[in-house]
């Protein structure tokens, strides 16, 4: 029932949510690795991470530090 751009955006934010709980990527920034997971801006990957997932890039991420 998603669209093949919102289908393909989950594959995106998936990755980078992988990405993301890999300790050898903490050197790269968020957008380094949105970068590396496909997307082509920054405006386009945050609009869909937080439709996606509910919180910011950036609200993942520091949850993600606090479980390490």
């Amino acid at each position: 029932k998603l669209s093949f751009y919102d289908y393909l955006n989950t594959l995106r934010i998936k990755e980078f949510k992988e990405l993301v709980k890999n300790p050898d990527n903490n050197k790269y920034s968020i957008l380094a690795l949105a970068y590396e997971s496909g997307f082509n801006s920054k405006a386009s990957f945050n609009r869909n991470f937080k439709k996606h997932e509910g919180i910011t890039p950036s609200e993942f991420v520091k949850r993600i530090d606090k479980m390490k």
